[in-house]
């Protein structure tokens, strides 16, 4: 099984990947302890002093006035887990909750938070035997950092609550625990607040979506060119020369995964009237522009997502000369903003592939093709309805990219007057891919089916190569109405799991 090695200097979005969804074990290298237990010994002097320092002898948030005598410093800890474990709503999902693990121990192994060596152990444990606490929906803002839901992992470190095994079920933290040998820790001055206080849950589902987005907007890119194909449409506003003189970097490389695809087609350039095309319409002529705009949109984010991978997110912070300082890098805003921006781009890629979808079901737009797609219009109602459930996913993707981060509420007696909603941010973009996926398997459906009724002439040979690919993963192609769901589904289970991808790469190269 793949390892992660966890140092001081952070972890790259491909460890992330591996630990959340890969299963990968960790090891904390001899770097990362040295600095934990150096950094708790800054933590250890301070808690001995009479002063009063933020996170070590006083209370959170807006009780920080209140100086905390140290027989109740243990108890200060356990209380502001148990206390913001306050999670309601669903329960998020187990890939979801070890990136939030996973990161906070990266901060934690950072030495700059001040936790004892024998914790960030014991947080290693717990990924290590699939131990996956229960994290709920709902309770954190987003500042400072995903407070509820890291309540709800600190709880099972200390044995409380519950989590989920690795067979899938849910039972009380202590049992699962006892039963991998794994001691609860006791928590000490300090370690609560450092567990809690981070940006760990909004910036794991940051590099999950771009991870699924890399995936989807190549597949897109195929699904446009395999569209463009179907309806007869020209190729030549794909030549590499017109988007040279329009640099954007993601519209060059969506323009050249099309332009790939569709090489060798019979199709472009061929019309019902003989007459030439002059310019198809703009689903058709801008999908380049429109993927690449969403492909320089998630350059951008993976840009973020890089810096907040290498930063030590926690409130106080234990700085290199020994200093403790309260500070507000807790704050989700940087991380916030991309999410949204990435579900602003997610809802434009989805909206284009549906105008396409719904061209090629129009008999009075398609260029030849019967309506809807139908073996016999008016009989049977071909894709009809399909169009309409991909028109319902592109509705409520509009809906999801309305910002988060736009809005504000205050928390804590006004302490925390501005919030980032970086969380809220993050779940809606998780929804927001996961029906991109959908509209563009909906695409392919539509797509392929009407290829395969262009008789006579001769798809390209990445075309032909996804048709028969499609076809052998149980998407059915022309004929009389038959249930619809069980052939979207596998269009969609296509799409998401990269075999679209990988059906036309063989012939293309890899895509852009």
């Amino acid at each position: 099984m793949h390892t992660v090695v966890v140092g001081t200097s952070g972890v790259t979005a491909d460890d992330v990947l591996a630990v959340a969804r890969g299963g990968a074990r960790i090891e904390l290298s001899g770097e990362a302890l040295a600095a934990l237990a150096k950094a708790r010994g800054v933590v250890d002097a301070l808690a001995a002093k009479p002063e009063p320092v933020y996170g070590v002898s006083t209370g959170f948030g807006a009780l920080a006035t209140r100086h905390i005598s140290p027989e109740l410093r243990a108890q200060l800890q356990r209380n502001i887990v148990r206390s913001h474990a306050a999670g309601m709503g669903p329960r998020v999902e187990r890939e979801v909750v070890r990136a939030l693990m996973f990161l906070r121990l990266k901060t934690v192994c950072s030495g700059h938070t001040g936790v004892r060596p024998e914790v960030a152990q014991t947080m290693a444990d717990l990924l290590n035997a699939g131990i996956t606490p229960v994290v709920h929906e709902y309770g954190s803002l987003g500042c400072s950092g995903d407070l509820a839901p890291l309540s709800h992992c600190a709880l099972t470190l200390m044995g409380e609550g519950d989590a989920e095994g690795i067979d899938g079920v849910v039972r009380p933290a202590a049992e699962l625990l006892a039963q991998h040998g794994i001691v609860p820790v006791e928590l000490r001055e300090k370690e609560g607040l450092a567990l809690l206080n981070g940006t760990d849950g909004m910036l794991g589902m940051l590099i999950m979506a771009l991870a699924d987005l890399d995936t989807l907007y190549k597949s897109a890119d195929v699904t446009a060119a395999l569209s463009l194909e179907a309806l007869l449409g020209t190729d030549k506003v794909l030549a590499p020369e017109l988007h040279a003189i329009r640099p954007h970097p993601g519209q060059g490389a969506s323009a050249a995964n099309m332009l790939a695809v569709l090489k060798g087609s019979e199709l472009t350039g061929h019309h019902q009237d003989g007459a030439p095309r002059v310019q198809d319409a703009y689903s058709v002529r801008c999908a380049p522009q429109v993927a690449g705009a969403g492909r320089d949109t998630m350059a951008h984010a993976r840009l973020v997502a890089e810096r907040e991978l290498a930063s030590s997110v926690d409130n106080p912070v234990i700085l290199p000369d020994g200093r403790v300082e309260s500070n507000g890098n807790f704050h989700g805003a940087p991380v916030a903003y991309v999410l949204d921006f990435l579900a602003i781009a997610a809802a434009d890629l989805g909206s284009i592939a549906e105008r396409r979808t719904d061209r090629l079901l129009d008999k009075n737009r398609s260029h030849g093709l019967p309506p809807f797609l139908a073996d016999d219009p008016g009989v049977d109602s071909g894709l009809m309805i399909a169009q309409y459930t991909q028109a319902a996913l592109v509705s409520e993707l509009k809906r999801l990219a309305v910002p988060a981060s736009a809005d504000s509420i205050p928390s804590s007696a006004m302490q925390e007057d501005h919030v980032s909603m970086g969380w809220s941010a993050a779940r809606k973009l998780r929804t927001a891919v996961d029906n991109l996926a959908r509209i563009i398997a909906v695409e392919l459906y539509a797509a392929t089916r009407a290829i395969e009724l262009r008789d006579g002439l001769t798809p390209a040979p990445a075309s032909r190569a996804v048709i028969d690919a499609v076809r052998a993963a149980g998407v059915e192609g022309p004929g009389p109405d038959r249930f619809l769901s069980p052939d979207l589904a596998a269009a969609d289970a296509f799409v998401r799991g990269g075999h679209l991808v990988a059906a036309v790469e063989p012939v293309t190269g890899p895509l852009q």
